[in-house]
């Protein structure tokens, strides 16, 4: 059979692409594909591909023929993992990347038999890698697309001068990631100390009631909760969906993108973060991959496998990268516990994984109430370290357990305890041998889900006359403690006055008392506050160094634990069920921003309003915050009264933390939302009248001055 003359333009220029997506060796094996395969392929192509391309592949509206001449004149001969890539990582439109492999490689099958090639006995593979040895047969490599694609012969005018950016990006260096120029935001909170602070003050507070749209950037629906970077005038950001791009930051103008096609039965997860670290991008996959893309076209460098997903375990927080070392805890609930692990940023080889659970003869061992190493669970550590260079300490968060039940009444065992390390607690690791210099527990025994995984911002105030750098971090109850970074000891805790659980906290070691009539797991139904979605919880707070004063973004919220039925779980092991409920003084307002100077420990000023905060907090030296809320508003707020002064409506909810940047002189402020954040699902039951689109939007706002 010759197929030579039934293949022509294709799906390629949909999106306006034209010509070769890659370059590489000649494939030699025709593909082959089972008729099982090809039938399976049609089911996924009915649901999510028809709609554009028509119920017969060359009767659609909106895309070009998938069968036929049209088709084949783009891809007769070429390799078919080209095929399968593009369609794995650009399709369908409105949610590329939302099938899984078997399911892409079932449609490139289905695709194939339609322009006449015959099933065989083998399946066609699912992964690049292995399709990149199988052509599609014939020849053939002519520009198609849309709408019968263009002419062939037909020349185009002359085009825009090609973007250069990503020519002249530059490396990016322990040096400049320790002091950072002021435009750039080169990690997660800008700064190794995880301040989220921004010494731009262009905008300032006489003009930002000025600001307008400068530009936006669809991303894939879905939660949206990923921190843009922004390095010589690039941005570089992550999608729901393991996508990862990187923008003219000043026009928005794509520059590239990766998709990393999700394996079989993987699901896409929320992820907050990404590095950059010398020449090179890094990620974390919805798979408990870790990837490093080159900076400059988005290609795959390398990509290590930290754990099996199957257990449970996940990659949401993003990596901290020093001295050579790309570090991430990982989170779940998996026997045995979590671990923060690190690679060598050049390679990709494990350098060191150090446990959030020690095992029973280690340090720390004895403190889970003699259960058994897979009997322990939990702990993991799923927002990103901070680091100091003068102390080559890296600082990591560490949450709870959900197995309370074998917790909750101490062993009498000597020797024993339940206080359950290294939950709750701030570990600081040398990056250079992974080891633990200090911890420091928060809490002991959490039995509520009030876990303190969240950023440890790094300060320096003074403490007993002496300017000494402290890490800074609260829990979901509200509560910040401070404690010097080179020794873990105790400074002084804030408790900004939404929790009932904490009865005193002891003013030499910070060690909290619970009141033992609220702990869970006696049979008795508890009103607790605040609920376990958190008082505070990862939405990072911002920290101004000029005026010592750290902004948090709070909800006022209280839940009912109820004991479930016997023989049921309930969400934590102690058999208990919480729900939603409003404080017993409430008002109404539930959203609440939070000025607190650490040097004087007092409340600055308190803004509150109806609609939950969604948003981290950006603090700039403009005299001004930005955060956002569940009603779709993103709002600037006087940083010394909390008066707000700007506010525009965007299209879903701000999941994210907002950053700011510089581009030729010009400063921008920008945020991604999309909805399905752990915040944007546990308030709306507070606020009823609050309705959001249904189709999770996600989308990168950037805002300017005119």
């Amino acid at each position: 059979m010759n197929l030579k003359k039934m293949f022509g333009p294709g799906l390629l220029t949909i999106l306006g692409f034209h010509g070769q997506i890659f370059a590489q060796a000649p494939a030699t094996t025709v593909a082959e594909f089972t008729a099982g395969q090809s039938a399976e392929g049609k089911t996924a192509y009915d649901r999510a591909c028809f709609q554009c391309h028509g119920r017969y592949l060359d009767d659609g509206q909106f895309a070009p023929p998938l069968r036929g001449a049209a088709f084949g004149q783009k891809w007769n001969g070429q390799p078919v993992d080209q095929l399968f890539t593009y369609i794995s990582t650009k399709m369908p439109p409105d949610a590329p990347g939302s099938l899984n492999a078997r399911a892409y490689a079932a449609i490139t099958a289905y695709i194939l038999q339609s322009n006449g090639l015959p099933p065989g006995v083998r399946e066609l593979p699912s992964t690049a890698a292995a399709l990149a040895a199988l052509r599609i047969p014939g020849a053939g490599d002519r520009r198609g697309g849309a709408g019968g694609g263009l002419t062939p012969g037909v020349p185009l005018p002359n085009s825009p001068a090609p973007n250069t950016l990503l020519d002249r990006i530059t490396p990016v260096t322990d040096a400049l990631l320790a002091k950072p120029p002021a435009g750039e935001w080169l990690t997660w909170r800008r700064t190794y100390d995880a301040q989220g602070y921004s010494p731009l003050k262009q905008i300032d507070r006489n003009n930002v009631k000025n600001l307008r749209l400068a530009w936006s950037w669809s991303l894939p629906p879905g939660p949206n909760t990923a921190t843009p970077l922004v390095h010589d005038g690039v941005m570089f950001v992550q999608g729901y969906g393991d996508i990862v791009e990187a923008l003219d930051a000043a026009t928005g103008d794509l520059l590239w993108h990766f998709q990393r096609p999700l394996p079989e039965g993987a699901r896409p997860a929320v992820k907050k973060d990404i590095a950059i670290y010398g020449n090179k991008l890094y990620a974390a996959t919805s798979d408990v991959h870790l990837l490093a893309l080159d900076v400059k076209t988005g290609k795959l460098i390398w990509d290590k496998t930290l754990g099996d997903p199957k257990t449970g375990m996940q990659l949401t927080g993003g990596p901290l990268l020093a001295k050579g070392k790309v570090m991430i805890g990982t989170g779940g609930q998996q026997p045995g516990g979590n671990f923060i692990i690190a690679l060598d940023a050049e390679t990709g080889i494990e350098a060191w994984r150090f446990r959030t659970i020690p095992l029973p003869n280690e340090p720390g061992g004895n403190s889970w109430n003699g259960l058994p190493t897979d009997k322990r669970s939990g702990a993991s550590s799923w927002v990103a370290g901070s680091y100091d260079p003068d102390l080559n300490l890296a600082y990591f968060g560490v949450a709870q357990t959900y197995d309370t039940g074998p917790l909750r009444i101490a062993s009498k065992e000597p020797g024993i305890t339940n206080d359950a390390l290294y939950t709750d607690s701030t570990l600081a690791i040398n990056p250079d041998t992974g080891k633990l210099v200090w911890h420091f527990q928060h809490v002991r025994n959490d039995q509520f889900d009030y876990d303190w995984v969240f950023e440890r911002t790094l300060v320096k105030l003074p403490v007993n006359g002496q300017t000494k750098t402290l890490s800074v971090t609260a829990g979901k109850i509200a509560i910040y403690d401070a404690v010097e970074a080179d020794t873990g000891k105790y400074a002084f805790s804030v408790d900004l006055g939404l929790q009932n659980v904490i009865t005193a906290i002891d003013p030499k070691t910070g060690a909290k008392t619970f009141n033992p009539a609220l702990i869970p797991g006696d049979g008795e139904a508890k009103i607790v506050c605040p609920h376990a979605g958190g008082a505070r919880s990862w939405i990072p707070s911002a920290y101004n160094p000029e005026t010592k004063t750290l902004y948090s973004p709070l909800v006022e919220s209280c839940m009912d634990l109820t004991p479930v039925p016997k023989g049921e779980r309930g969400f934590l092991t102690t058999g208990v069920r919480p729900s939603l409920r409003p404080r017993l003084d409430s008002d109404g307002n539930y959203g609440r921003v939070q000025a607190t100077n650490l040097e004087t420990r007092k409340t600055t000023w308190i803004a509150r309003q109806r609609a939950p905060e969604t948003s981290g907090i950006l603090a700039t030296a403009g005299g001004l915050i930005f955060s956002g809320s569940i009603d779709r508003w993103f709002s600037a707020r006087n940083d010394s009264t909390g008066a707000e002064l700007w506010r525009a409506r965007l299209n879903d909810v701000p999941g994210s933390a907002p950053i700011s940047f510089a581009v030729n002189g010009k400063q921008y402020i920008a945020l991604t939302v999309g909805n399905g954040s752990a915040h944007a699902v546990t308030w709306p039951s507070l606020t009823p009248e609050i309705q959001n689109p249904p189709g999770r939007g996600g989308t990168l706002w950037v805002f300017e001055l005119p």
